[in-house]
């Protein structure tokens, strides 16, 4: 119904004869109250402090109004309460709850907001590598902001880890116009980039960007190389297994591995040959399924040499499995020794997780979002992407290891904890962010509030 005073005053169907309007008179009234976690989680690890000395700062420091240390922040911030784009920004600086947790209310000089827009965060996603130039002030250390990920991963830990997987990844990430290094990519059938994707558990160790028009593997071998010896100058005597599909089991990252101490274990493309090896497991396999009505699978080890691709026999772990479709062999190489059946499905089975830390980076924190024109910018808005993820992964698991959403994913945290609406009260004092006595997760972000306080 139409209200019959200002324009600006919304009316809607009564409730219980009283009569029901709306109007943005609110005030200082912000939907991401959460932020403040978010803050308290990046003093907690350090994040922006660290990935800001990634970067180098070349503007006259008296006409500087933004740091970017805080530019670094209100990126990183942004991404994780769910705003993808930089032209988001020019709405966000006037947020008074990501002020606030960025702590600076109001900008040095008067005429200026107390955060960035999208014009001056925009300096980040564009900075050299190389030298700054006249246009470009603040460069980027490259080295240094990949070191800070696994940096991270390990101060993680209270003590050193006795084992660890890495699993590795490559996938797609679609492009839709005409960027730097745009190729066509037959599996994925669109034209895209290729990243590799590095973890260890939830931790991210590696966002590489490539182009398409590469091997999947290609340049694994030498960020594996990197960060194995990044970890072992704090952990000496960790044991290291690589973890990958068959587009990884290349002889010149095994022979690296066996070198090197590290295990893996990789899938294997089947062939004629393989399946000949198993063929008496195949033929059990089947009869077991005809006598049973159900699924049957064996397992089986033996040595196995490509023609021409590998330097030496390797051990291989074989699946004779017969489901009601058929015949189902599947295959792995590793350098582990142990029972065949554990190995597949209690080790490399477990892999599967880390489609969904991909998930995570892509779908909920926009790591795809790589529309700039050239790949170096791309790189810089995939690592800007995949802070934001540390910055979640730290949250769930500082704040939230012993609370129901201690498994829940970056876009269910943000749902419950952050996006919670506010009035922003600012007084001399103090600024007070009164959250929605409503909120159905108060209990939990009490409990990761306290959390992160120790």
């Amino acid at each position: 119904m139409q209200t019959e005073c200002t324009p600006d005053l919304f009316g809607f169907e009564p409730a219980e004869g009283r009569a029901v309007v709306a109007a943005f008179d609110g005030g200082r009234v912000t939907s991401d109250a959460g932020v403040l976690l978010l803050a308290r989680t990046d003093r907690a690890i350090g994040m922006a402090r660290r990935f800001a000395a990634c970067f180098r700062d070349g503007r006259a420091a008296g006409q500087v109004e933004h740091a970017v240390e805080r530019m670094v922040a209100q990126r990183t911030f942004g991404i994780a309460l769910g705003y993808e784009d930089l032209v988001d920004h020019d709405e966000l600086r006037h947020d008074p709850a990501i002020a606030a947790a960025l702590g600076r209310l109001n900008g040095r000089r008067k005429r200026c907001e107390a955060l960035a827009g999208k014009s001056t965060l925009n300096r980040l996603e564009h900075a050299p590598a190389g030298e700054m130039t006249r246009y470009h002030k603040i460069g980027h250390d490259g080295a240094a902001i990949e070191r800070l990920f696994v940096d991270v991963f390990l101060e993680a830990h209270a003590a050193p880890c006795e084992e660890i997987v890495l699993d590795l990844d490559a996938t797609d990430d679609p492009i839709h116009g005409h960027q730097e290094g745009r190729f066509f990519h037959g599996y994925y059938d669109a034209y895209c980039y290729l990243p590799l994707y590095i973890f260890c558990g939830r931790h991210l160790l590696v966002a590489k960007l490539r182009r398409s028009n590469i091997d999947a593997p290609a340049g694994a071998l030498e960020e594996v190389a990197r960060i194995v010896a990044q970890i072992r100058s704090r952990w000496p005597k960790v044991r290291i297994v690589l973890r990958a599909d068959s587009g990884f089991a290349r002889d010149e990252l095994m022979a690296w591995c066996e070198q090197g101490g590290v295990d893996y274990v990789f899938g294997l493309a089947r062939n004629t040959r393989l399946v000949a090896a198993i063929e008496s497991d195949l033929a059990q396999a089947h009869a077991e399924r005809l006598a049973t009505g159900a699924a049957a699978r064996l397992f089986a080890a033996f040595d196995y040499q490509t023609l021409d691709s590998w330097s030496r026999p390797r051990r291989v772990i074989a699946k004779a499995e017969h489901t009601l479709h058929g015949p189902n062999p599947r295959f792995l190489v590793t350098s582990l020794a142990g029972d065949p059946r554990a190995l597949y499905e209690d080790l490399y089975c477990a892999r599967g997780e880390m489609e969904n830390r991909i998930k995570e980076c892509q779908l909920h924190l926009f790591a795809d979002r790589t529309s700039a024109k050239t790949m170096r910018a791309n790189q810089l808005r995939l690592w800007f992407a995949s802070m934001a993820y540390v910055l979640m992964a730290a949250l769930r698991r500082i704040g939230l290891g012993n609370t129901q959403l201690a498994d829940a994913t970056c876009a269910t945290i943000r749902t419950r904890l952050l996006k919670i609406g506010a009035l922003v009260r600012v007084s001399v004092r103090r600024v007070k962010l009164a959250m929605a006595s409503a909120c159905p997760w108060q209990d939990v972000w009490r409990d990761a509030y306290a959390a992160l306080a120790r």
